[in-house]
This record gives structure tokens, sequence and C-alpha cells, in this order.
């Protein structure tokens, strides 16, 4: 017959990982800063000649779009943090939208 180890000995399974998140609190400057950064990055990109730089720019942006809605969606829950910094972050997508379709 098999062993089998006492349920003392178990492992308790994690129910605070179960459908419960924290609250971090707000956004922290360093994301709004790095957001823009990338978004500046990826406009210099697509200013260049180079096929494979500009593809490489337009695909950072593409991919940066979604993400900073998202992290916006998460300030409203959580707190802006550094409103100066996500004023500057907004400024930056609002002018990447524009450029794109307008």
């Amino acid at each position: 017959m098999a062993h089998v180890a006492p349920t003392s000995h178990r492992r308790a399974t994690r129910a605070s990982h179960r459908g419960h998140r924290s609250d971090d609190g707000p956004i922290q400057i360093t994301t709004w800063l790095g957001l823009t950064f990338a978004f500046v990055l990826g406009l210099v990109l697509t200013g260049r000649s180079h096929v494979g730089v500009h593809a490489a720019g337009i695909t950072l942006l593409l991919m940066l779009v979604p993400l900073t809605v998202a992290v916006f969606g998460t300030a409203f829950k959580r707190g802006f943090g550094s409103g100066k910094a996500a004023l500057t972050t907004a400024a930056s997508l609002a002018f990447v939208l524009v450029k794109f379709f307008f």
C-alpha cells in the first residue's frame, strides 16, 4: 500500500491569490515617463528613412496605444499619481493618434 502524507503536512492552498487583487496604489511616475519616452522613441524611429527602422517605429507605436489606454483605465481606478506626468503621457498619446489618423 502506498504511503500518503497526513493532511497536516500538506501545503495549504493560497487562498489570497484566488480572485482577489490587492490595491497597489496610484500609478507610479516612472510608468508615465516610460510610456512618454517610448512614444517619443517611436516617433523618432518613424521619422527615419530606412524601411526596417521606420517599420519598427510604427510597430512600437501600435503596441503602445492599447497599453497606454489600459494604463489610463487602471489609473481611473487606482489614481493617477503624478498628474503632470500623466498629462505628458496623454499629450504624447494624443499627438501620435492625431499624426496617424489625420
